[in-house]
């Protein structure tokens, strides 16, 4: 047992996060300068449409659901400057969360979604 190490010092969590389209790249930038190596995005659409739909009002207003790996150590940080940035109102608002990932198979994908350099350094 003396060659164990831990390769998984930082844990991970996965954000979600509803924007506007038209704030998207500036969200996108925004989570990859926490430590975030993967993102994907896919369009979405809000709840309020459903109640504008049934009234018979048209306020479509594309979104996207951008879903990000980030580090448990970041996570905080990254959430608290969604927060303020959606209290800006209008195209900036959004919904976010994180949900930590109790997992990952293999130290090099690891390595890659914590963003830990020093993961391949010791392979």
């Amino acid at each position: 047992m003396e060659n164990q190490r831990n390769i998984a010092p930082i844990k991970l969590e996965l954000l979600l996060a509803i924007v506007h389209n038209s704030k998207l790249a500036y969200y996108s930038r925004v989570i990859q300068s926490h430590q975030s190596n993967m993102q994907f995005t896919v369009a979405a659409k809000g709840t309020t449409h459903l109640i504008l739909n049934y009234l018979g009002l048209s306020a479509d207003r594309p979104k996207t659901l951008i879903s990000a790996v980030v580090r448990a150590d970041q996570a905080g940080e990254l959430i608290d400057q969604l927060k303020e940035t959606f209290l800006k109102g209008g195209d900036y608002k959004g919904v976010a969360f994180t949900v930590r990932l109790n997992s990952t198979i293999g130290a090099l994908a690891y390595g890659f979604l914590a963003d830990e350099r020093s993961i391949k350094e010791q392979q």
